[in-house]
């Protein structure tokens, strides 16, 4: 695992490639290296996993035609290797960058993409046709950012990096993406926060000649329409054999491994199957909280002591929050999930023992693991079914007599929830209303006059359209699942992990990331993954229960996240009051007299605001952090 970095223009004055190189060091703190030549330069760091001693990068061509900077890993490297050298081709080193090089030249650019089977983002250069090839993993695991403008185009692995490279870099805020922020708590690709940067989106390749891009494409796409034809047991056991091979082949390292285990479903049976596959017991680590609703560390230690795997603890408390402004610099632009934290200091945790870490990352998109999945199957059905009014009006009387017994909830009124407020909307509108962090009405009531005149105001709801509109299959509940592989997973769960983990110089792997099981997942029926009664992820918890301690299968999801809720009351208090009431950072785009509101709801316990505030104050951070040209 790596940082890369480059440049393509006319004057290598315009870009500063050693600032750029020190500033990925978190990346790849064991080795850097740099190669320049005229109009182009190649950095990049390294952290050493495979030939420890050898594929230094960038990587050079025998005859000095290509050089390569990549990041990332190529499971599948050691097949390619043996079909490579069946056919003649000499290697100089043992690691998976000479594989992707010398396959490059063997069987071209998108021959080559094809072929590789991992995470992966690279960039190779050809220095007779003074072409750039850039590319990026099928599930966007790992992340590749870029601009191009007057001076040429530059990437990189992290949007820090680009402003250390081209000092002159615009820090225009892009008002579009940060409306897509507020309501998703992530900015989707190719847009980021800033109108100068974009991202290439998961499963695309990029051409850049003449300092422009000159081609950009999807190499790849799940096909929604296919279909398996295995009964619910033949399913279960292949899903076993997939799962064990994408798990075996994540584990091979030159450098010590274990894996994290959170003491939910997913991470709990990446670690059993892990014990299955090694000879020596499994390092497994797990954070946990002071709050004891958010607490999993008694799920963690036992599964750690049914899979005897030598086991290491931490607990996070408020005080960690101190680490929020490094992390914002390293993701560049604001992303609002709370969960990067304690990510962030289980791997600090898990580096102090290893370099690799395996994950149980992916499971929830691809087998049905949120609430909401079933939520949207049920408005879905309801609306196929023509009985959406009567169900509101059942739901209308539920809650009544709910607020009649019930004198805690004396309160209660009908809509009493996002689903109940879902059930009065229109098309794909109800289904983004069960997504938003800050719902239409909310943002209308937050945005200041100027603020929305600068964006378009069903710009959210064009990028759900477009998305929804990608994914084929009547199967309603698999096309929520590939909606949440476009989205969701790669703009939120893959960046936390990519930037939490990498800031300890930590690489992570998930075998639920595997493109071929992620196809094989997607074949299946919905009702295999939500099954009766709304279960989630029922083929997972059928296929793999045998593994794992008796009824573990059936407790509650509890999610991974931070008791932001509970610190913004106490110990982050000060803080919040500091950045949007003191300085009022956000005011240029937002009414100050709503923020305060939030933030007294809040602090008084009249309601909870921690979703809506903690978005806001990682939004404020981004804008000092960066000193974004508001």
């Amino acid at each position: 695992m790596c940082g890369i970095v480059g440049y393509v223009g006319l004057d290598a004055n315009n870009f500063d490639l050693d600032g750029a190189v020190r500033g990925l060091h978190h990346r790849g703190p064991d080795e850097q290296g740099r190669w320049i030549a005229d109009g182009v330069g190649l950095g990049h760091t390294r952290l050493s996993i495979i030939d420890l001693s050898g594929g230094q990068q960038p990587m050079r061509s025998d005859d000095g035609r290509y050089c390569l900077v990549y990041n990332g890993e190529v499971y599948n490297f050691p097949d390619l290797r043996k079909d490579l050298e069946s056919t003649g081709v000499a290697f100089r080193s043992h690691c998976d960058t000479e594989v992707i090089l010398r396959l490059f030249i063997r069987d071209g650019f998108e021959r080559c993409l094809k072929r590789l089977r991992g995470m992966f983002a690279f960039a190779l250069w050809d220095n007779v046709e003074k072409t750039l090839f850039l590319a990026r993993d099928r599930l966007g695991v790992k992340p590749l950012v870029y601009s191009e403008n007057e001076r040429g185009f530059i990437f990189g692995s992290e949007i820090g990096a680009l402003f250390a490279l081209d000092k002159a870099l615009s820090r225009q805020p892009d008002l579009q993406a940060i409306d897509h922020y507020m309501t998703y708590q992530y900015i989707p690709a190719p847009l980021s926060g800033f109108r100068s940067v974009r991202k290439l989106p998961p499963a695309h390749a990029m051409i850049v000649q003449n300092g422009r891009v000159a081609k950009l494409w999807c190499y790849w796409d799940v096909n929604a329409t296919k279909r398996s034809g295995l009964s619910l047991e033949d399913a279960q056991e292949a899903l076993r054999e997939k799962f064990l091979e994408a798990t075996r082949i994540r584990l091979v390292s030159d450098v010590p491994l274990g894996a994290f285990l959170s003491g939910g479903i997913d991470s709990s049976i990446t670690v059993a199957a892990m014990t299955r596959l090694m000879t020596s017991p499994v390092k497994t680590f797990a954070v946990g909280f002071e709050e004891q609703k958010f607490n999993e560390l008694p799920y963690a230690r036992a599964i750690a002591n049914h899979l005897n795997t030598q086991h290491h603890e931490l607990v996070v408390k408020a005080d960690a929050f101190a680490v929020l402004p490094t992390l914002v610099e390293h993701l560049g632009e604001p992303m609002a999930d709370n969960s990067v934290i304690p990510t962030y200091f289980v791997a600090k945790a898990a580096r102090q023992h290893v370099t690799v870490a395996l994950t149980g990352d992916g499971a929830d998109e691809a087998f049905g693991g949120y609430r909401r999945f079933y939520d949207m199957k049920l408005l879905a059905d309801l609306r196929q079914l023509g009985l959406t009014a009567a169900w509101r009006a059942g739901r209308k009387v539920s809650v009544r007599l709910e607020g009649l017994l019930n004198k805690r909830r004396c309160h209660l009124r009908f809509p009493a929830n996002r689903f109940d407020e879902a059930l009065s909307m229109a098309g794909n509108r109800r289904y983004k209303h069960l997504m938003a962090f800050f719902s239409d009405g909310d943002k209308a009531s937050l945005y200041r006059t100027e603020f929305g005149e600068q964006i378009h105001v069903d710009g959210s709801d064009r990028y759900f359209d477009e998305r929804w509109a990608e994914i084929g299959g009547s199967d309603p509940l698999n096309r929520f699942l590939l909606f949440y592989l476009k989205t969701y997973l790669p703009e939120d769960i893959l960046v936390k992990v990519d930037i939490a983990s990498m800031s300890t110089a930590l690489e992570c792997r998930s075998p639920f990331l595997d493109h071929e099981l992620i196809e094989f997942a997607a074949s299946l029926p919905g009702n295999y993954k939500v099954g009766p009664r709304g279960r989630s992820k029922w083929i997972l918890k059928e296929a793999f229960k045998d593994w794992l301690p008796e009824n573990f299968m059936n407790r509650k999801k509890q999610g991974f996240s931070s008791p932001v809720g509970d610190w913004l009351r106490g110990d982050l208090a000060p803080l919040l009051q500091e950045r949007l009431i003191a300085e009022k950072r956000l005011a240029i785009w937002f009414k100050q007299d709503k923020i305060e509101s939030y933030v007294a709801d809040h602090l008084s316990g009249k309601r909870t605001e921690s979703r809506k505030l903690w978005s806001l104050l990682v939004l404020a951070e981004w804008l000092e952090r960066y000193s974004v040209a508001a």
